[in-house]
C-alpha cells in the first residue's frame, strides 16, 4: 500500500509540485518557440512523454550495469534510439506537425527535462516508479505547452486548433505570437501557477517520513518531536 502511495506522488508531483515548465523552469527553449498555436504545442509535448517515458524504463533497466564514468553518453544514447522513433514516426504519418516542430524534435536529445529525469531519477529508481516519474513530467511538461499554445493561439490569431474562436469579437493581438508575447504569457502562468501550488500544498513526493509535527495534537508524547526539541 506504502508503494502504491509513493508511486502516485511520484507521478502528481510531475505535473504540479515539480512541473518541468512552471515549477523547475527547464525546457524552456521549445516551450517558448513551438507554442505560438496550441497544435504545436500538444505535439511536441506528447513527443517528449513518448521518449521520457521509453527512456525512463530503458535507463532504469540498465543503470546496475552502465558503468558511472560513461553513464551521461549511454543516456543520451538511450534517449537519441527514442527520440529517432518519434522523428520517423512523425515524417511518416504527420509530415506537417513534422515540418512545423522542426528541429525541435532532434534537439529533444538534449531536452533538460529529459536527461534531468535520467540522471537523478530513472538512474536511481526501480522501473515502475522510473515509468510513473516519466509519465508525470510528459503530462506536466505537455499540460503547460497546451494551455500556452492555446493562450497565444487564441489571443494572436482568434483561432483554438484552427478552429475559430473570437470570431470578430476583438481583434487579434499579434503580441501573443511574437517572442516577446511568449515571455509574457510564460512569465503570468509561472505566477499564476505558483500561487496554485502554494494553495494546493500537495506533498513533494519524495520520501516523506512516516510522521509530521504539523497539526499534531500529540507533541509532548512523541519521541520524535522529542528529538527535535532537543536539538
Amino acid at each position: 500500500m506504502a508503494n502504491s502511495v509513493k508511486g502516485r506522488q511520484v507521478f502528481i508531483n510531475g505535473i504540479f509540485k515539480e512541473n518541468p515548465i512552471f515549477r523547475l523552469v527547464l525546457g524552456t527553449c521549445p516551450t517558448l518557440a513551438v507554442t505560438t498555436v496550441a497544435r504545436n504545442g500538444l505535439g511536441m509535448g506528447l513527443a517528449a512523454t513518448f521518449v521520457l517515458v521509453g527512456s525512463n524504463i530503458v535507463i532504469s533497466l540498465l543503470r546496475s550495469i552502465i558503468p558511472d564514468k560513461v553513464r551521461i553518453p549511454a543516456f543520451i544514447t538511450v534517449i537519441a534510439g527514442f527520440v529517432t522513433i518519434v522523428q520517423l514516426a512523425l515524417k511518416a504519418w504527420l509530415p506537417v506537425l513534422d515540418k512545423e516542430l522542426g528541429i525541435f524534435i532532434p534537439l529533444i536529445v538534449v531536452n533538460c527535462i529529459i536527461l534531468a529525469r535520467a540522471e537523478m531519477f530513472a538512474s536511481r529508481n526501480g522501473v515502475m516508479r522510473s515509468a510513473l516519474d516519466g509519465i508525470g513530467m510528459g503530462i506536466g511538461f505537455t499540460l503547460a505547452l497546451l494551455v500556452m499554445g492555446s493562450i497565444r493561439e487564441i489571443l494572436g490569431n482568434g483561432t483554438w486548433f484552427d478552429i475559430p474562436i473570437l470570431n470578430g469579437v476583438i481583434d487579434p493581438v499579434t503580441l501573443a505570437i511574437l517572442p516577446p508575447g511568449g515571455f509574457l504569457v510564460f512569465g503570468l502562468l509561472m505566477g499564476g501557477f505558483g500561487k496554485l501550488i502554494a494553495r494546493l500544498d500537495l506533498p513533494s513526493g519524495k520520501d516523506e517520513p512516516g510522521c509530521s509535527c504539523a497539526g499534531c495534537g500529540d507533541k509532548d508524547g512523541c519521541p520524535a518531536a522529542k528529538g527535535e526539541a532537543d536539538r
